[in-house]
C-alpha cells in the first residue's frame, strides 16, 4: 500500500521580496496571496489610492494650507511642511492651550492679546487703543508727534507738548500748555477772536477811531460805532476776551451802513475811503461769530451774504455768493490763506450798496482816460470781505459779476475797485480785467480784493468851441428877446389879457433859467453853489413847461366851457409856480445828491427823470387838450351861426401855443440823446433850439401879432417925432389903432 503526500504552500510576502518597495513616500501591505501600495499620510498617488509593486506610482506632498485655507482657523497662519503643516497664531494673537505650534483637528483656537495692559506701552502723554491682533498709540489733548502722524505703535516716537514741537502755533502769542493742551496768548494787537487753541492774528482798530471823528456830529450813529469799536478793542487787548454777539453785532454794523447812506455823509473820496475800510474790518471781526453756515440779510440800503466755516481743516473749492446786484465766484481756500497762519475759521462776504455809486461817481483820477472820454459807475457798489488779510495778489483769481444799471446803453465797461491809496481815494482797474460783457452785467476777473464796480465810459460831445460859440452867441440873442417880451406884456396895456399874462411869465422863467445856465452852469468848483444852480434851473425850467400847460388849459376853457373864461391870477401862480416848487423839493428829499454832476450844475442822470417826467407828463397833457380845442373847433366852425371872429382868434390862439410847445418840446427831446458817443447832430440840434427858444418866442408872440406890431409902430413913431406924438395922441385918442386894441385886449389875437 502507498502512502498519501501532502503539499503545503506558503504565502510569498511582496513586501518583503522586493528591496525597493512600493517607492518614496509609500508603505507596503501585504495580503494573503497578494499586496498593495498606498501613500505616507501627507502625500497623495498620482494614480489610485491602492497601487502595486508592479505598477508602481508617485506620491506627492498635498499642500493642505492651500487646499484648506480655513484648516487653522481664524486669527492663525498656515504653514505648510512635509508631510504635513503646521498651525500657528498670527501677531497679536495667542493660543488657547498655550502650545506655538499645532494642527486644525487639535481643537485650537487663536484669541487676541490685549497689549494696551501692558504698562507705559504707549509712553507718556499718549493712550493705548486696542484693536483685534493689534494696538496703537494716540496723543492726548496740546500734544503731538515729531512726524506729524495721527497715532503711533511701539517705541519709535514719543508724542510732546505742541508748543515745544512748533514755536509759531500761536503765531503772534505765547503759547502754554496746560492740562487739556496748550493755549495761546495773544500780544496787544493780535487776538484769536476768544479761541485759545488758534493762532494769534493782526487786527486793526484804528479805522474805528477815524470814523468817530467823522460821525461825530452825526449823533444817530454814535452808538452803533462805539458798539463795533469796543468789541474790537475787546478782542486785542482783554487777556481772555469775551465771546462776541454776532447777530448783534451785524444788525449794529448794516444800521451803522443805512444812517451813513442815508444822511449824505459820504460827499468826499477820504469818507468813502474810511467807509469801506470800516465795512471790511467790522465785517472780519464779526464773522468768526456768526454760526454756520453762515446768513443772509438785506436792509433799506444794502444786501449781504456771509459764508461762515469753522474748525482746523481747511475748506476747499469753489464756492459762489450772491445777491440782487452782484454775484461772486471764489475758491475758498484762497479765503482761508496761508495753512501756516490759519486761525480754525475761513469767512467769506459779499456785501452791495443801495446807493454808494451816486456819492463814488466822480473820483476816477486812477482812470487812463482817452481824449472825449469820461466814466460813470454803471453797477452797484460791492465790498468782498475774507478771513485772509492777505488778499493783494490772490494765487487764483476771483470772478465777480456786477449786473448794469444802465442796461440799454452798448457802452465799454471797465472793472474797478476803490484804491484808497489813490489821492484819498478813487477808482482804479489795476488788477482787474472783464471777462464778459453784456448789456446785462459784465464778469470781471480781479487777483485781489476790495471794493468793486463797473465803469461805463462815456464820450463827450466833438466840436466842444463850435457848441460853446453857438450857445454864447444864441442865449445872448434869446435873453435880449425874451427881455423884449417881458416889457411888451408888462408895459403894454392894450394887449393885456390872461393869455398874455402866461406868456408874461413864460418868458419870465425862461429869462431867468438862460440868465442863470450863462453864468452858473459850469461853476462846479463850490459843490453846495452848484447845487443851488442846478435847483433853480430845475425850478425854472419845469416853471416854463407848467406855464406851457396852462395856456393849453385856458384854450381849451375859452373853447369847450363858455368864451372868454379865464383863469383866477393866483390859480395861475399856484400852478405855474407851486408846482414847480414841489416837484424840486420831493427831488431834494428824495436824492440830496442828485443836484450837480462833476462837469455842470444840473441834474445828475439819477435824477434826470425829475425833469424829464414832469416835462414828459406837461407835454402830453397840452397835447390831449389840443387834440379836444381842435375837435371842438372844427364843431363849431361847422355849426349853423359861428362867431366866426372870434373862433379865428382861438384858432390862430391854437397855432400859436401848438407851435410853442413843439419849439420847447423838440428842445429837450434832442437833450435825450446826450449821453453817448456819436450824438454830434443831437448836440447841436440841442444847442441851436435851446439858445434860439427866446428869439422865437419873441418872433411868434410879438412880431407875429399884428396888434404888438401896430404898438411898435406907435412907440417908434413917439421916440421919433416925440411932439408930433404928443400932439396926435391928445387930439385923436379914440384912433383905429386904439380901437382895435381895445376890441382885442381881451383875446390879444396874433396872426401867423
Amino acid at each position: 500500500m502507498r502512502a498519501k503526500s501532502t503539499l503545503l504552500l506558503l504565502d510569498v510576502n511582496e513586501c518583503e521580496e522586493y528591496d525597493e518597495g512600493c517607492g518614496e513616500n509609500s508603505r507596503c501591505f501585504n495580503t494573503n496571496g497578494s499586496h498593495y501600495c498606498q501613500c505616507n499620510d501627507g502625500f497623495r498617488s498620482t494614480t489610485t489610492v491602492n497601487f502595486t509593486l508592479g505598477k508602481p506610482a508617485e506620491c506627492k506632498d498635498i499642500n493642505e494650507c492651500l487646499e484648506n485655507r480655513d484648516v487653522c482657523g481664524p486669527n492663525a497662519i498656515c504653514t505648510n511642511t512635509i508631510p504635513n503643516y503646521n498651525c500657528t497664531c498670527k501677531q497679536g494673537f495667542a493660543s488657547s492651550t498655550g502650545v506655538k505650534t499645532f494642527h486644525g483637528k487639535d481643537n485650537v483656537i487663536c484669541i487676541d492679546i490685549d497689549e494696551c495692559e501692558e504698562e507705559y506701552i504707549c509712553g507718556p502723554n499718549a493712550t493705548c487703543m486696542n484693536t483685534q491682533g493689534l494696538y496703537y498709540c494716540i496723543c492726548e489733548a496740546g500734544y503731538e508727534l515729531k512726524s506729524g502722524k495721527p497715532n503711533f505703535t511701539g517705541k519709535g516716537e514719543q508724542c510732546e507738548g505742541k508748543c515745544k514741537l512748533d514755536k509759531t502755533i500761536c503765531g503772534n502769542g505765547s503759547c502754554d500748555q496746560g492740562l487739556s493742551g496748550h493755549y495761546c496768548a495773544c500780544f496787544a494787537g493780535f487776538t484769536n477772536y476768544g479761541n485759545k487753541t488758534s493762532r494769534c492774528t493782526a487786527l486793526d482798530c484804528g479805522v474805528f477811531k477815524d470814523v468817530k471823528t467823522l460821525t461825530e456830529n452825526i449823533y444817530s450813529v454814535q452808538g452803533h460805532v462805539k458798539e463795533l469799536s469796543d468789541s474790537c478793542m475787546n478782542l486785542i487787548e482783554s487777556e481772555d476776551p469775551a465771546e462776541l454777539n454776532g447777530e448783534g453785532l451785524l444788525k449794529s454794523l448794516l444800521s451803522l451802513i443805512d444812517k451813513l447812506l442815508s444822511t449824505g455823509f459820504l460827499n468826499d473820496n477820504s469818507k468813502i475811503s474810511i467807509f469801506l475800510d470800516l465795512v471790511e474790518q467790522s465785517l472780519r471781526v464779526i464773522g468768526p461769530f456768526i454760526k454756520t453756515p453762515g446768513t443772509n440779510r438785506s436792509t433799506s440800503h444794502t444786501e449781504m451774504d456771509l459764508l461762515v466755516h469753522t474748525g482746523m481743516s481747511i475748506p476747499q473749492g469753489l464756492h459762489t455768493l450772491s445777491s440782487k446786484h452782484a454775484k461772486l465766484d471764489m475758491k475758498l481756500e484762497e479765503a482761508a490763506g496761508d495753512p501756516s497762519s490759519y486761525p480754525g475759521f475761513t469767512t467769506v462776504s459779499l456785501l452791495s450798496y443801495s446807493n454808494l455809486e451816486e456819492f463814488a461817481d466822480h473820483f476816477f483820477s486812477g482812470m487812463e482816460k482817452t481824449e472825449n472820454q469820461s466814466f460813470k459807475l454803471n453797477s452797484k457798489v460791492v465790498t468782498i470781505s475774507v478771513s485772509n488779510r492777505d488778499t493783494e495778489h490772490l494765487k487764483q483769481p476771483v470772478n465777480i459779476t456786477l449786473y448794469h444799471l444802465d442796461q440799454s446803453n452798448q457802452a465799454t465797461q471797465h472793472c474797478v475797485f476803490w484804491d484808497a491809496s489813490k489821492e484819498g481815494g478813487a477808482w482804479s482797474a489795476r488788477g482787474c480785467s472783464v471777462v464778459e460783457s453784456n448789456p446785462k452785467y459784465t464778469v470781471c476777473s480781479c487777483n485781489h480784493l476790495s471794493s468793486f464796480a463797473v465803469l461805463m465810459a462815456l464820450y463827450e460831445i466833438e466840436g466842444h468851441f463850435e457848441l460853446q460859440l453857438i450857445s454864447w452867441v444864441g442865449l445872448s440873442l434869446s435873453l435880449t428877446c425874451l427881455f423884449l417880451c417881458i416889457l411888451t406884456f408888462s408895459m403894454i396895456r392894450s394887449i393885456k389879457s390872461p393869455r398874455t399874462t402866461i406868456h408874461l411869465h413864460l418868458c419870465i422863467s425862461l429869462f431867468i433859467a438862460t440868465l442863470i445856465f450863462l453864468v452858473g452852469i459850469s461853476q462846479t468848483q463850490n459843490k453846495v453853489g452848484c447845487a443851488v444852480v442846478a435847483g433853480l434851473l430845475h425850478f425854472f425850467y419845469l416853471a416854463a413847461f407848467c406855464w406851457m400847460c396852462l395856456e393849453g388849459i385856458q384854450l381849451f376853457r375859452m373853447v369847450v366851457l363858455v368864451f372868454n373864461t379865464n383863469f383866477r391870477t393866483v390859480y395861475m401862480m399856484a400852478g405855474g409856480y407851486g408846482v414847480p416848487a414841489v416837484i424840486v423839493a420831493i427831488t431834494a428829499l428824495v436824492n440830496a445828491n442828485g443836484y450837480g454832476t462833476a462837469k455842470y450844475c444840473w441834474l445828475n442822470l439819477d435824477s434826470i427823470w425829475f425833469f424829464f417826467g414832469p416835462a414828459c407828463v406837461i407835454i402830453i397833457v397840452n397835447i390831449f387838450f389840443f387834440l379836444i380845442t381842435v375837435w371842438k373847433l372844427a364843431q363849431k366852425f361847422s355849426s349853423l351861426n359861428p362867431d366866426l371872429d372870434s373862433l379865428h382868434k382861438i384858432k390862430a390862439f391854437t397855432i400859436t401855443a401848438v407851435a410853442q410847445l413843439c419849439i420847447l418840446g423838440t428842445m429837450w427831446i434832442f437833450g435825450c440823446f446826450q449821453f453817448e458817443k456819436g450824438t454830434i447832430a443831437m448836440s447841436y440840434l440841442f444847442t441851436i433850439f435851446g439858445s434860439l427858444q427866446g428869439v422865437m418866442l419873441f418872433v411868434m408872440h410879438c412880431l407875429f401879432s399884428k396888434q404888438v406890431r401896430e404898438e411898435y409902430e406907435n412907440i417908434i413913431s413917439r421916440l421919433c417925432a416925440p411932439q408930433k406924438g404928443a400932439y396926435s395922441e391928445f387930439n385923436y385918442p379914440h384912433s383905429s389903432k386904439a380901437s382895435a386894441s381895445r376890441s382885442t385886449q381881451d383875446t390879444g389875437e396874433s396872426h401867423i
